[in-house]
């Protein structure tokens, strides 16, 4: 049996690439000469014992930190990011484990953070008073969407809420503004039976409405329920990419701490026009 998932020739060209990724910081080179791939419509899990530099490659993908060498290339072009916030106008969203959210706002304060809406005409533009009421109908309806009916109060303050529903609110949030990509980095790591329940929930209605999800995570049971293809990284780069149908949650764990070796060699993909 591959341990390399092979790529389809009938299938679409990668949304989100990346060829010979270097990131060093000192004499530590975090990322060694690594290459990605994620496709349209797909959750692809990234995993990998502490160290291996997986946190270190999805900061390369959404602007937290810049390559020494490589490319990156986005829906066709090829990109640099010089923040997350340039990432983010690309239309890459990342839902970090810690939420990146303020406990003492609103809810749809917080999923309009950095983004406000404007009162239209002079309110707006000279008084620059913000849009209240149009904010919280829009955050209304990206909650209700993805069938996030457990919370009443679209005004109430995010630290009013349990953690399953802030995560909710976090994933609203990167769908509702990530036109590409959407990167969630452990989105269930602090969470109980039931909020991760919802939360794996929400990652899937999220990939149905057409948006790619990059899923990191050292949850394995959840990687192989919902992953469509899982990138095994290690010693600073890819080591394969193993379909979950195919393989156990032990191959990948063998195959991430250096237990087990792939058959085969990761094959060579060959680059998007």
């Amino acid at each position: 049996m591959s341990t390399q998932q092979k790529p389809d020739p009938n299938r679409d060209a990668p949304i989100l690439w990346a060829r010979n990724l270097v990131k060093r910081f000192g004499r530590v080179t975090a990322i060694d000469h690594c290459d990605f791939e994620l496709y349209p419509g797909e959750i692809l899990a990234v995993i990998g014992d502490n160290g291996a530099g997986k946190s270190t490659l999805i900061k390369a993908l959404s602007g937290a930190v810049s390559p020494d060498e490589g490319e990156i290339h986005l829906d066709g072009r090829k990109v640099q990011f010089s923040s997350p916030l340039d990432a983010r106008k690309h239309g890459i969203e990342t839902v970090y484990q810690t939420l990146a959210m303020s406990p003492a706002l609103s809810i749809a304060d917080n999923m309009f953070m950095g983004r406000e809406l404007r009162k239209p005409g002079f309110a707006g533009t000279w008084l620059r008073k913000l849009d209240h009421a149009r904010m919280a109908q829009i955050a209304r309806e990206k909650l209700t969407e993805l069938g996030i009916m457990t919370i009443q109060n679209i005004n109430q303050p995010v630290e009013t809420l349990s953690g399953g529903q802030r995560q909710g609110v976090a994933v609203a949030r990167a769908a509702a503004f990530g036109s590409k990509v959407v990167i969630m980095d452990e989105p269930t790591a602090a969470l109980g039976v039931k909020e991760s329940r919802k939360v794996l929930e929400l990652i899937q209605e999220v990939r149905d409405r057409g948006i790619p999800i990059i899923l990191i995570s050292h949850n394995m049971p959840h990687v192989f329920e919902v992953a469509d293809r899982v990138h095994v990284h290690r010693l600073g780069r890819r080591l394969c990419v193993i379909d979950p149908r195919q393989h156990s949650m032990s191959d990948a764990v063998a195959y991430m701490t250096g237990a087990k070796v792939p058959d085969e060699a990761p094959a060579e993909v060959a680059e998007p026009a």
